[in-house]
């Protein structure tokens, strides 16, 4: 196993997403250990832009191309892949193929097959591939997967969460913004975003390492919300005013797993509301509840605090996060986006690829992940029959044995050797 002190990292998807990635965390590792040697986008005019940015803040121009061919042909250790959707599998092969490290930006896959290929890619090159799932890394998430760990829920049978953003301006706009969320709520009616919320759950319930998703139940609600928002706030000859949308207004799925838990995922975008995740860990001690972020243990709160009997528990998870602060969360002032996490995340892809290692949020997960949008595609579409979840690691997930346990964001459970048979 290779380990270098610094790499070279392309960049392929400067949109909202790709250009702070680029031109803000990862200009930050300059310093430390990482060159960024090259980018890229279909558009010349954002590849111009971060490359000024990165000039500005003192940072040598790196290659600039609009054909991601290009980058990957360059002397590069590793890249992120934060395009379109739609682009993300054929682009990470072509990574991995060539003994590229690869980190892939979240998003749902079009085809089962794709998944296949992801980790056939993997499998016949050896090159690694990590998911960047920034919410793995939330403080909440981490402190809720330390208690999980420590035993304070007990045994956790359920776990819930949602995406749950008001993405109406966004989506309607998104051919002004070159965004492909229009398209995908034309033409589909699915759990389009399921990383957020299930994510950090994986974790907690030892997915693939110990555990695995079985099947998958979807049910989709009627399509309103765009179409009202279209009528209140677009021109009466505008385009979209003629369009129809497919996807539903609120999407729920319901995951069992090998090892009984069971978990339900909402997608809840084109509706009025505030933004949440609503990370949710049910156990038989204790519950933590993200919407109104409050930790409740048996034994120690009252099934009716909140009224004139106790003290409120809304919010009281403050509380908890000093005690079950994560390691990676104490005595860390959060940088990098998305209140700290973005910087975990890409840190942990930074260390991972300079060993060469398996990263935290590997191929199987990534393939595991992406994987519910089809079947929740699938399943909507028959009414909300169960589907099947591949197992992608193909029996390993019972016993793996190929987790870096030395990397400091690592993420999955060490067993005791006694509990692994040989």
């Amino acid at each position: 196993m290779s380990n270098k002190e610094k790499i070279k990292v392309g960049f392929i998807g400067l949109g909202g997403r790709g250009s702070g990635v680029c031109s803000d965390t990862f200009a930050d590792m300059v310093d430390m250990d990482v060159e960024i040697a090259a980018i890229c986008d279909f558009f010349e005019d954002r590849v111009n832009t971060i490359a000024e940015k990165l000039v500005g803040k003192n940072i040598p121009k790196p290659f600039c191309t609009t054909n991601y061919k290009e980058l990957l042909e360059q002397d590069v250790d590793a890249v992120v892949i934060l395009s379109s959707w739609s682009t993300h599998i054929d682009i990470a092969i072509e990574a991995m193929e060539k003994g590229i490290y690869v980190g892939l930006e979240v998003g749902g896959v079009y085809a089962m097959n794709d998944c296949w290929r992801l980790i056939e890619a993997h499998e016949r090159t050896g090159s690694q591939l990590m998911f960047l799932e920034n919410c793995c890394y939330g403080q909440r998430e981490l402190m809720a997967l330390r208690m999980f760990r420590e035993g304070v829920f007990g045994e956790v049978v359920h776990c819930s969460g949602s995406y749950s953003h008001d993405l109406r301006s966004e989506i309607t706009d998104g051919k002004e913004k070159k965004h492909y969320r229009l398209g995908n709520y034309i033409n589909r009616n699915c759990d389009t975003y399921p990383s957020h919320d299930v994510g950090p759950m994986m974790k907690i319930l030892d997915i693939n390492n110990g555990n695995r998703f079985v099947t998958l139940s979807s049910f989709a609600s009627c399509a309103k919300g765009l179409k009202d928002y279209i009528k209140r706030h677009k021109e009466p000859d505008d385009p979209l005013q003629m369009l129809e949308f497919k996807q539903g207004d609120v999407i729920t799925t319901v995951i069992t797993c090998a090892n009984g838990e069971t978990i339900q995922l909402t997608l809840d975008t084109t509706l009025p509301r505030f933004y949440s995740r609503e990370f949710t860990v049910r156990g038989t001690k204790g519950s933590y509840f993200g919407l109104c972020d409050a930790v409740f243990l048996e034994g120690e709160h009252d099934e009716f605090e909140g009224s004139s009997k106790g003290h409120n528990l809304y919010k009281n998870g403050n509380e908890f996060a000093n005690r079950y602060c994560h390691p990676l969360w104490h005595n860390y002032t959060p940088r990098g986006g998305h209140g700290g996490m973005d910087w975990h995340v890409f840190r942990a892809f930074v260390e991972s690829a300079k060993k060469n290692a398996r990263p935290p949020i590997d191929v199987y997960d990534a393939a595991s992940i992406m994987c519910l949008t089809v079947l929740s595609e699938q399943s909507i579409a028959k009414g909300g029959a169960p589907m099947d979840v591949p197992d992608f690691t193909r029996g390993k997930w019972y016993q793996r044995k190929d987790i870096d346990f030395d990397n400091p964001y690592n993420l999955d459970r060490q067993y005791p050797l006694a509990e692994y048979v040989f």
